[in-house]
């Protein structure tokens, strides 16, 4: 912007009013952020990194897109910037992604979170889940005494519109949400998820296909070490897994269900999302730093 330009606008600030001052002030703020998202995404990159698309290293810099730097691969001759193969690959508006972590952290509702950051409804839930599909509450590994057990969620299509398309619809009418289940644990009306952590708050969350000791076993299994104690409730097939693994049992309390709740019913597709937000939340409930979910989303 030119001197004489720059001396128009001032002049105009003064024009303004309360609600557009506080619109432009709240833009000023945002090209912070967008300095400080672009600084973090690109903090993972070397300087030659290597292609996301062929793995090959030595690219090279190929200019700049939407704020990041662009590479391109000499082998395949691919170009890439920062999110190229992460879950907020073509994402926009990043100036408001620390504003919208700030929302996860409190774990704010879509509407809510939409407010806050200025964009609408279907773009606060379609970053909600990118931001979740980072897997973080099966990555830690296991150690020492482990305690699990399971609770079930009402299966949920909220959301769905096949009963309205009459396309493949859901094995069952729809019901008002928040309807209770009509009888306890796994049926077809509810889904289990086996929540486990070890003394030191290394956590797993995972939906279950079933209640089975093979089930149980696929999402804990690999996880468990091999000189520890399995601690959980007197279900035979924790049993059978703790024999398969030479482990042992104890009673396990998860808040998981009751923050869980505050959603008023989460689809039962989106519910690993669930877990997975909860997993952050519950591991640093003091002292959340807002950034980390952009490092764990792109290094996912």
């Amino acid at each position: 912007m030119r001197n004489e330009e720059f001396e128009l606008f001032l002049s105009m600030v003064a024009r303004l009013d309360v609600e557009q001052k506080q619109r432009l002030e709240a833009a000023l703020a945002g090209g912070g952020d967008e300095a400080v998202v672009i600084g973090l995404l690109e903090a993972r990159l070397r300087p030659e990194p290597a292609c996301p698309h062929c793995r090959a290293e030595g690219s090279k810099p190929w200019g700049r897109s939407h704020g990041l730097r662009r590479f391109r691969c000499a082998t395949c001759g691919r170009t890439f910037n920062a999110l190229t193969g992460t879950p907020l690959a073509r994402l926009r508006r990043k100036a408001q992604w620390l504003s919208f972590t700030a929302c996860l952290s409190r774990s704010d509702t879509v509407r809510k979170a939409a407010k806050i950051c200025r964009v609408v409804v279907a773009t606060s839930f379609r970053w909600r889940h990118r931001f979740l599909r980072a897997g973080v509450a099966d990555a830690e590994a296991l150690s020492g005494i482990v305690e699990a057990d399971e609770t079930f969620f009402r299966r949920s299509f909220k959301g769905s519109r096949c009963w309205r398309k009459q396309a493949d619809p859901p094995p069952r009418p729809p019901k008002r949400r928040a309807t209770p289940a009509r009888k306890r644990g796994l049926s077809d009306e509810q889904v289990p998820v086996l929540v486990t952590r070890d003394r030191t708050g290394s956590t797993r969350a995972a939906v279950l296909a079933d209640r089975s000791a093979d089930a149980i076993d696929v999402a804990i299994g690999a996880s468990l070490p091999a000189d520890g104690v399995l601690c959980t409730d007197s279900h035979a097939a924790f049993r059978l897994v703790a024999d398969r693994h030479a482990i042992h049992h104890e009673p396990v309390n998860s808040r998981l269900k009751s923050w869980i709740a505050a959603f008023n019913g989460v689809a039962t597709r989106y519910l690993p999302n669930y877990l997975a937000w909860h997993h952050v939340l519950d591991k640093k409930p003091d002292v959340p730093d807002h950034r980390e979910w952009l490092r764990l989303t792109i290094n996912s």
